[in-house]
């Protein structure tokens, strides 16, 4: 499977302090790739970097047949074909139906497909009863539900995700875990998961990329990740230990 992302001698520097050095890794397109690792691994410095959101030092990011190391603006193509929801998510004054719409509107989509899009993905996250509920009454699992529909409903190419689920019960993690597949088998979306949830990890990915001090330790196909790694630290980490 061609790759949706392709980074070669990617390095980013905090007040001189490395904290990201990745040799290569080649990203899958269509499919889920979780990423994890302890904290500060570099796990969110290498999403935001994926986004455009920060700028590499040196290196080569390749998306969509062009180098964005350089980084992207806000109303650049490739970022507007890209989405990403944070662990604690942002809800805009309005209506539900309003917070999920806004993607579609800035997009300038016409009226009727903003209509139809907003009102199926309700359906699919189970919320259509509270369309028309002020967003900021509505409680933490359903205002990340939300904050994961307004990413996927104007069906990004590329859907990062930095842990969607770490505070959520066990009812908002099925939806939100729902959504993602979803996304990857009904609009194609190539989906990038950092979490700390091996469980998670195991369940809705394809492939598994393990970091560890800002390096890529190991990367490959989740079955074989998870039953035969071929690092020693990786399977310290898969198997609940610390590693260093």
């Amino acid at each position: 499977m061609s790759p949706v992302f392709e980074i070669q001698g990617l390095v980013k520097g905090f007040n001189g302090k490395t904290v990201l050095d990745i040799e290569h890794l080649s990203i899958g397109s269509k499919a889920v790739t979780a990423i994890i690792g302890p904290s500060g691994a570099g796990k969110s410095t290498l999403l935001s970097i994926l986004n455009g959101l920060m700028k590499a030092d040196v290196g080569s990011l390749i998306f969509e047949g062009q180098d964005m190391i350089e980084g992207v603006k806000l109303g650049d193509p490739l970022r507007r074909s890209m989405a990403m929801v944070f662990q604690n998510p942002v809800m805009f004054q309005g209506t539900v139906y309003d917070n999920i719409a806004y993607s579609l509107k800035i997009r300038k989509a016409p009226e009727n497909d903003i209509k139809e899009k907003v009102n199926e993905i309700l359906e699919l996250i189970g919320l259509k009863h509270i369309a028309l509920q002020k967003a900021g009454t509505i409680s933490g699992g359903e205002a990340q539900r939300i904050a994961l529909a307004r990413a996927m409903v104007f069906r990004p190419k590329v859907l990062l995700l930095d842990e969607p689920t770490a505070s959520l019960d066990p009812a908002n993690v099925m939806q939100i875990e729902k959504l993602i597949v979803h996304a990857k088998k009904e609009f194609g979306t190539s989906v990038i998961l950092v979490t700390h949830n091996m469980f998670q990890a195991r369940r809705l990915a394809d492939y598994t990329v393990f970091m560890l001090n800002g390096n890529i330790v190991e990367s490959g196909d989740n079955e074989r990740i998870f039953t035969n790694p071929a690092n020693e630290k990786t399977k310290a980490f898969i198997s609940g230990e610390m590693v260093y």
